[in-house]
């Protein structure tokens, strides 16, 4: 029997306008040329797991007779025309930096696996820039992903945009029209004087490129196909486009995401995550910018990393922060050592629209504040997107494509490098309709996001899957979702003292299920699974002690799975008889106790 909830739903709340950014006409931070300036200033618990939810102005006059404008050209000729527009040839060229203040690096990235970083000084405000050809009287758009504080983009001699302090990957967009006679335009990104470093990703300028009228596309490349792999790393070969004109370069996607640019008729993408099923296209592109069509689709799966897991491993305990008297996050960090929380929850604020609990915005508010102490004090979240209760964005997105841009639009706010859906219920996890629209939503945000990892999560029975887990799998599998961890919830059972012994066979019983459905091996399967416990006492008075929930993580360690999570945080704190309440465990035990033996959860 299915208790309810803590308390009732509330109604739903419009989202608040998101993100930082700024138009051109907002004003600069004051710059002090040799001194740092700063800135300008429901999962109610599980009852049942019922009881779980809970920019710098403009610049300069318009030299280059640059002016602002919305319309962008024709479709036929819109290209990025920028080189190296991710940095994923892995240096700067053809992009230079003042001061050598620009480097390439691993992380963060917002795609692909490379970004730029620019190292701004109270001196130098580390200005990157690449000078391409464009069209006189031509309208161009240009874009880019940037991270940090007081970071611009513009084009020299016209107009710019910028953004105060994003701590997450944020988006910067703006048009201008090239002057009648204007045949190159230097494109620009930088940081503000002692501002410390910023980070750039994705820069794309959209318009026909210079060289004339040629509005003539290259063909479509042909035969594309793999001719080797690596568990991060999957090499290309394909036949050469032919164009009117000629060829100047390929671009490599990976679904609908640019990830690599190259001159010639062969590539390697790297930075991917081992046993991933990943699907490649290449379009040519000419000197005017023109586009072909894509090529033949190839679909490759990487190979399995050490231990034929996926490499993805996370000790990451639920932290809710609209119920339980939350704490604070940063002191929990520091007291037990943990790095990864598991936010909970994103619900619908109605219709197809995610917010915290159903009501609060994704940005600017108590969650965001959170979320930036907890990477501050070196640490990291996962948000849980749905759960037992509450209006879910499962149901409530119409298609999966839809649902898809639900939670684009969380790993966006974010800079998210996981995601999980805790699927459970009649109206998701036993509704086939909405199973397939989770799973295929997930499979598209994984082709659009390169790197992230995704989770689901679902219950279990003592012996492992229930009908709906096993459908659930089953169906990843042939819709080819390619999920990375696959987490039970083992407890709610039913009743019985043997926790220790009930998890295992939980886990067992996934495993086999997992083994027979994909092919794996017995390490492959262990390293796709997750364990989400429940500390002290369950709903239904199961007992998991520390010394127990000691055992369950030796355990998990010794077979390498993926990922451990236990219900919650907030309950893990001291209150021997106090059954089974919001902010405590119901049993003896020392504040943070569960949170400090899973932070020894290393897979």
């Amino acid at each position: 029997m299915r208790l309810r909830p803590l308390r009732p739903l509330r109604s739903s709340e419009s989202l608040e306008p998101s993100g930082s950014l700024r138009s051109s006409g907002s004003p600069r931070p004051s710059r002090s040329p040799r001194s740092s300036r700063s800135p300008r200033s429901s999962r109610s618990f599980r009852s049942s797991r019922s009881l779980r939810q809970r920019a710098l102005a403009l610049l300069g006059s318009a030299a280059l007779g640059l002016a602002a404008a919305v319309a962008l050209p024709g479709t036929a000729q819109a290209a990025n025309i920028l080189a190296n527009p991710g940095f994923e040839s892995g240096g700067l060229s053809p992009w230079s930096c003042t001061g050598n203040l620009g480097s390439v690096v691993s992380s963060p990235v917002h795609g692909g696996s490379k970004a730029l970083a620019g190292a701004a000084s109270s001196s130098d405000n580390a200005k990157c820039t690449q000078t391409v050809s464009v069209q006189p009287s031509t309208t161009y758009s240009l874009s880019g992903w940037v991270r940090g504080s007081y970071i611009y983009l513009g084009v020299d001699g016209g107009a710019s945009t910028w953004t105060q302090s994003p701590t997450a990957y944020s988006r910067l967009t703006m048009s201008f029209t090239t002057g009648a006679t204007q045949t190159s335009a230097t494109i620009y990104t930088h940081g503000w004087y002692g501002q410390g470093t910023y980070y750039a990703d994705d820069i794309s300028l959209d318009g026909p490129g210079g060289g004339g009228s040629d509005s003539q596309a290259p063909t479509a490349p042909s035969s594309l196909r793999s001719t080797g792999k690596t568990s991060s790393s999957v090499s290309l070969a394909w036949n050469a486009a032919t164009d009117n004109v000629g060829v100047t370069s390929y671009d490599i996607y990976s679904g609908a995401n640019r990830v690599l640019t190259v001159s010639g008729t062969s590539g390697t993408v790297s930075g991917l995550s081992p046993s991933t099923a990943y699907s490649f296209t290449v379009r040519a592109r000419d000197a005017a910018g023109n586009t072909s069509p894509a090529s033949n689709a190839v679909s490759v799966t990487t190979d399995p990393g050490t231990g034929g897991g996926t490499g993805f491993k996370q000790a990451a305990p639920y932290l809710y922060l609209g119920w339980g008297d939350p704490p604070s996050a940063p002191s929990v960090m520091s007291a037990t050592g943990v790095k990864w929380f598991t936010l909970a929850f994103i619900l619908s604020s109605g219709g197809c629209n995610p917010a915290w609990d159903g009501q609060r915005a994704l940005t600017g508010g108590n969650d965001q504040a959170v979320i930036n102490s907890i990477r501050a004090a070196g640490g990291d979240i996962v948000p849980s997107i749905g759960g037992w209760s509450g209006n879910k964005l499962g149901p409530n997105c119409s298609t999966a494509e839809a649902l898809a841009g639900a939670y684009q639009k969380v790993i966006d706010a974010y800079g998210l490098k996981a995601i999980d859906v805790d699927i459970e219920n009649t109206d998701e996890f036993e509704n086939p309709t909405v199973q397939d629209r989770i799973l295929n939503a997930l499979k598209i945000v994984k082709a659009n996001n390169p790197g992230l990892r995704t989770i689901i999560t679902f219950g279990t029975t003592t012996t492992g899957p229930t009908y709906w887990g096993n459908r659930l799998i089953e169906q990843a599998k042939a819709l080819n979702a390619n999920i990375d961890v696959f987490t039970i919830m083992p407890f709610d059972f039913g009743g019985g003292a043997d926790m220790y012994g009930n998890t295992v066979n939980a886990t067992e019983g996934l495993k086999t299920k997992l083994k027979s459905t994909f092919g794996w091996d017995d390490a492959t399967a262990y390293a796709h699974i997750g364990i989400s416990g429940m500390n002290g006492l369950s709903d239904q008075q199961e007992l998991t002690s520390p010394a127990t929930w000691t055992q369950i993580r030796d355990w998990a360690n010794a077979r390498h799975i993926a990922r451990l999570a236990f219900w919650s945080v907030n309950r893990d704190r001291p209150c021997p008889g106090g059954g089974v309440v919001a902010n405590c465990s119901g049993i003896s035990q020392s504040n943070w106790q569960f949170t400090s033996i899973t932070a020894g959860f290393t897979g």
